[in-house]
């Protein structure tokens, strides 16, 4: 059997994930800003990372402040780190706040808990990164990234 490292680098049997290419990440990102401007909402900026949480593309929307790449970058990070999509992570805050808490300490405040922050699946179903979005409400933002992961043929968990 042949033995590959997966998008983590974590040995796999076989079965290794795909991870997310450049050019799916730029797709990605054009296609959350162009659904941004399809919907007419507020100047978004959009990160992609890979399973590892590093940065594979990130766009600032003319307008948009320049804080957005760390709210973006946050949104994205406590997904792929978690394995938790924004929604779930709102949710888990609401109901454990400790919780939500304690991860932030282990992640050094890089954790932004709400949706937008969405997680990215191959085909086999296997995490292999997280977009973030920001820039108008959240519910919209987690709205755009759909689009933006759909386009690029993989698949989006809010």
């Amino acid at each position: 059997m042949e033995q590959r490292r997966d998008a983590i680098g974590v040995l796999d049997e076989g079965n290794a994930a795909m991870a997310i290419t450049l050019e799916q990440a730029r797709i990605i990102v054009a296609q959350a800003l162009a659904k941004g401007r399809e919907l007419d909402l507020k100047p978004l900026s959009v990160i992609v990372l890979d399973a590892g949480g590093h940065c594979k593309a990130f766009e600032r929307e003319d307008g948009a402040s320049p804080g957005r790449f760390g709210i973006a970058q946050g949104k994205a990070y406590g997904s792929v780190m978690l394995g938790l999509a924004g929604t779930a992570q709102q949710a888990r805050a609401e109901q454990q706040a400790y919780f939500l808490a304690a991860m932030n300490g282990v992640f050094g405040g890089q954790v932004v808990p709400v949706p937008g922050g969405v997680l990215v699946r191959d085909a086999s179903g296997a995490i292999v990164g997280a977009v973030g979005v920001t820039g108008d409400t959240s519910d919209k933002d987690a709205i755009a990234a759909v689009a933006g992961i759909e386009a690029a043929g993989l698949t989006a968990e809010i």
